[in-house]
């Protein structure tokens, strides 16, 4: 989906002013970086089910503003990527790669989010940042708390500008605060919704305790579908695979069991208006693997076509937390 199609989906917003100021500059952020290279603790398994283990990287910084780390959207080269925290900042970089394109290492520069006055966004219920979606030069960011999906102009990664804003396509009072839209994708060419951006939220409920989502085609009606609930897990993040499907992060926390994360696929066939979707769960793992608070998630198509799974973790700022690369292969 590219830029203009972009500016169809939300032709009926008002243009906001352009601002003449922003935030603070962009900082380069010191990242190090400790190699992952076996994902279950104390084996050397590398196979899940139809998940091949890549690698991976815990990723430390001294800077006060590294982490939260909430969402991710990697350019088809697998290098760079654009990224958000759920602090109210922007994640931009480049995933370094060996010979085998195994990652070794992470650089990166934040910066603040502003808002339409081109001021620094710092109430927390307003820079919730949570999913996002890039097209180009173009990048939509899903908000929770004050429900959104903003639209910028990524054009020099430094200084994005943010063009407007529009709430997802569903009754807002039904969104719970802290439990909105954490998915955001645009379908590619290959799923039958190609162009669309869909959303899916993390634990806003429909009347049958499944979980709300949305398709907003480039130029028909939007449409809201469910995702059917499975115990106790939450919807983090979404991406589309290469043939079109859709794959979700989906991460558990309670006190007996401590962290979980689930990747489940579903057809792209079945995102139809009214539907409860469901479909095969990739990969469940729990603390016995090197997982963490899973928030992000992108997939690009390796040279031979195959889905790439990149998965990034929001440490919360807490010493007991990590931030985490992970990647894994999709084996058809």
């Amino acid at each position: 989906m590219g830029k203009t199609a972009i500016f169809t989906l939300v032709v009926t917003i008002a243009l906001m002013p352009t601002p003449e100021v922003y935030a603070q500059e962009s900082q380069v952020i010191e990242i190090k970086s400790r190699k992952i290279e076996h994902f279950k603790i104390g084996s050397d398994q590398s196979r899940f089910g139809p998940l091949e283990f890549i690698g991976g990287l815990e990723m430390t910084s001294s800077s006060r503003d590294f982490g939260a780390w909430s969402g991710i959207s990697i350019a088809p080269d697998q290098t760079s990527f654009v990224g958000v925290a759920d602090t109210g900042f922007w994640i931009t970089g480049q995933i370094e790669r060996d010979a085998s394109n195994v990652p070794i290492g992470v650089t990166a520069k934040m910066q603040e989010i502003s808002g339409a006055d081109g001021t620094s966004i710092t109430a927390k219920w307003q820079a919730d940042a949570e999913g996002i979606a890039l097209s180009g030069t173009t990048a939509l960011v899903s908000y929770e708390r004050a429900h959104r999906i903003a639209v910028y102009d990524v054009t020099t990664k430094d200084n994005p500008l943010l063009l407007r804003e529009f709430a997802p396509p569903v009754p807002l009072y039904e969104l719970r605060d802290n439990r909105g839209f954490e998915a955001i994708a645009l379908a590619p060419e290959t799923s039958p919704s190609a162009g669309a951006l869909v959303g899916v939220s993390e634990k806003s409920l429909d009347k049958n305790q499944n979980i709300m989502a949305f398709v907003q085609p480039i130029k028909e009606a939007p449409f809201e579908f469910s995702v059917k609930r499975i115990d106790e897990f939450d919807v983090t993040d979404m991406a589309f695979t290469p043939s079109g499907d859709m794959v979700l992060l989906e991460r558990r926390f309670n006190v007996s069991d401590g962290i979980g994360m689930r990747l489940r696929r579903i057809k792209g066939a079945a995102l139809q208006k009214g539907k409860t979707v469901d479909g095969e769960i990739l990969f469940e793992a729990d603390m016995g693997f090197q997982i963490d608070n899973l928030e992000g998630m992108d997939i690009t198509a390796d040279a031979d076509g195959s889905a790439r799974i990149t998965l990034v973790s929001d440490d919360n700022h807490s010493l007991l937390q990590r931030n985490l690369l992970l990647e894994f292969k999709l084996i058809e």
